[in-house]
């Protein structure tokens, strides 16, 4: 496997580029991944690569120092070794090229791909930004390549996966070095935050539950999963920074080889119990640790089956981890240092990391307005529920995942007895709850902590005093993952499952499909807008032409498109339509078209529309293969 750099560079006059950061990449027609909303994952990386870096390199000398006290060596020799870092997962290598040209401290930066053709955009996107000296583009399987490097390790080692990272993360806990620093992304939201529970067992080792607190328990799973993995091979995580943003979690984490540390993820991994009812959370790590520094097995669970405060059934998942998320002064360091560094999302960045570093070192959080939704009464001001929790004596913040978030360490008692105290002044209508309800069931008890609702000194936070950006509104519209890369796996050991993947949808010609448009958007009905939409709906599907819009609208019978789709071919041609629908909604709508009738006058004037001709005359492509459009099939 050729995994050498090519000497000869590509014509550029032509070649359009996306610039972020100090890098540009070349754009091509060939479809390799890139996602412009990663933009804030890809200055965060940068953010904490720079201080990690920093001190890696210094940790390095020091040693050296120290088993050469009585050797001459020279400060800037030492220095110059600098950290290795892999991208597993390169695609076109933009990440690997910006930690190039913005991280100070680094010797070799491998980025790897399995797709030949990724690589073969690395290595122009290389010797375009000129970093040739420091990034290597290689030509690998991600697994294979650091199963490979198990000696010989990375001081850093980034993946950053379409969808679930579990795949790498064996191989890549041994890859990296001591004290090295693994940064992994996971971007399949829905396993982790509890939609298919049975699919998050078998990919991380955990059963997710669905919860208001769904994003931190995904981190919690994921971490839970890397120490895991870690701790077969003797070795343990330190987690550095944890983030939920957007569509996926991020989490930066040094690795360390100790057996008597591997032993202490016992008590830092656990399992969480939920109500059905009120949501109530509770943990359980799997290991207590004595006095004596001996660990004891856990006693059966520590709730009983039913909650202790609405009376319903508990739901269990985990294992996920229970240690803290964030190490502060790390966090406090990369605040510090923001200022001195060009990140085209430091807004962003610096209102987050806020959030973060005020952010308690308590599992999961609870949710202000589902906490008053489950007792059917009114929402109070966040910054009121907050100076209850601290007028009683506890600790709260927010999470950063949430901006309705309420991560305290009250135990669950007092959270309701906040919520009861609240209900006096703003009265639910007790006739109207049932008996065995959530809502009657707390409200009906009798609360045990004095409450005061006055407003404390503390309450508001430090980053909302500063009005910083906190909460991220969608970055851009229909923004989320992507598309995963469609670029073949050339590998000559894959050549007959590429040559399956090239035939599929072979024998399927365009004239023989039917391609239909269902609505074109009223704004764009004017005579003049319609031809630019339909080219860009179009060229949406990736086709040269739609065969069909639907672009009228029944508005003389008020009713909606559907109904009068359904009532045409029961009358015009005599067929009977069977629509399908489990929205009851829409049954009503689907019956109801028998409630109006179509004039002969309307079925003539409809009747006219099929007149083998076009109402826009699209003449500047009269030399198209398909023109005027009229083949059936």
């Amino acid at each position: 496997m050729d995994n050498e750099q090519s000497t000869k560079k590509p014509r550029l006059e032509k070649v359009p580029t996306v610039s972020e950061g100090k890098a540009q990449i070349l754009v091509t027609n060939e479809r390799v991944f890139y996602n412009p909303v990663q933009e804030f994952n890809r200055d965060l990386s940068i953010a904490v690569l720079t201080i990690f870096a920093k001190d890696f390199n210094e940790e390095v000398l020091q040693k050296n120092k120290l088993k050469n006290a009585n050797k001459s060596i020279s400060h800037d020799a030492e220095n110059q070794r600098g950290i290795t870092i892999l991208e597993a997962l390169s695609a076109t290598g933009l990440r690997s090229i910006r930690y190039a040209k913005e991280v100070e401290g680094v010797q070799q930066i491998v980025a790897n791909d399995i797709s030949a053709k990724a690589v073969d955009s690395i290595k122009q996107n290389v010797l375009h930004n000129g970093v040739e000296n420091l990034v290597t583009p290689y030509h690998e399987d991600a697994t294979l390549l650091m199963y490979q490097r198990r000696k010989n390790r990375f001081d850093a080692v980034d993946l950053d996966p379409y969808g679930c990272p579990s795949m790498y993360l064996d191989s890549a806990v041994q890859c990296v070095s001591d004290g090295g620093i693994l940064l992994v992304t996971a971007t399949d939201m829905a396993i982790l935050a509890g939609n298919v529970p049975e699919t998050c067992y078998y990919k991380y080792g955990a059963i997710s539950i669905k919860s208001k607190s769904c994003h931190e328990i995904a981190l919690r799973i994921l971490l839970q999963c890397i120490a895991s993995y870690a701790g077969r091979y003797g070795r343990y995580i330190v987690p550095l920074l944890s983030i939920s943003v957007d569509f996926y979690i991020r989490v930066f984490v040094k690795v360390f080889t100790s057996h008597d540390k591997c032993k202490e993820n016992s008590n830092k991994i656990g399992m969480l119990y939920q109500c059905n009812g009120c949501e109530s959370m509770n943990f359980q790590p799997l290991l207590t640790r004595k006095a004596s520094k001996n660990y004891k097995l856990p006693n059966a669970p520590v709730i009983d089956q039913l909650c202790k405060h609405c009376q319903h059934r508990q739901h269990m998942g985990g294992p996920i981890w229970l240690g803290p998320l964030h190490d502060h002064e790390f966090v406090s360091r990369l605040l510090c240092n923001l200022n001195s560094m060009e990140l085209g999302t430091l807004k962003r960045m610096e209102g987050v990391l806020t959030v973060i570093h005020e952010e308690l070192d308590i599992p999961l959080y609870y949710n202000l307005d589902r906490l008053m939704s489950i007792v059917k009464c009114h929402v109070p001001p966040m910054l009121m529920f907050r100076s209850a929790l601290l007028n009683a004596g506890y600790k709260v913040s927010y999470s950063h995942a949430s901006k309705i978030s309420i991560k305290t360490n009250a135990p669950n008692d007092v959270i309701w007895d906040i919520v009861r105290a609240w209900e006096k002044d703003h009265s639910v209508k007790r006739e109207k709850l049932a008996e065995d309800s959530p809502a009657a069931r707390i409200l009906n008890t009798s609360s045990t902590t004095d409450i005061s609702l006055a407003m404390h000194p503390l309450a508001n936070p430090i980053s909302r005093q500063k009005h910083l950006s906190r909460f991220q509104q969608n970055p851009t519209v229909n923004w989320g993952p992507g598309v995963r890369s469609r670029t073949r796996v050339d590998l000559e050991d894959k050549a007959d499952d590429s040559k399956k993947v090239r035939n599929q949808n072979k024998n399927i010609k365009r004239k023989s499909a039917m391609v239909e448009k269902q609505i074109l958007w009223n704004t764009f009905h004017k005579r003049e807008n319609v031809v630019p939409a339909c080219l860009k709906s179009a060229g949406n599907f990736g086709l040269g032409y739609v065969d069909l819009y639907l672009i009228h609208w029944p508005m003389s019978y008020a009713v909606n498109l559907m109904d009068f789709l359904l009532k045409m071919p029961t009358i015009d041609i005599g067929t009977i339509p069977i629509p399908k629908s489990s929205s009851k909604k829409r049954i009503e709508e689907n019956i109801d078209i028998f409630d109006f009738k179509l004039t002969p006058e309307e079925i003539v004037t409809i009747d006219k529309f099929d007149c083998d001709g076009r109402i826009v005359q699209l003449k500047k492509y009269e030399t198209h293969k398909d023109y005027p459009f009229r083949l059936e099939f």
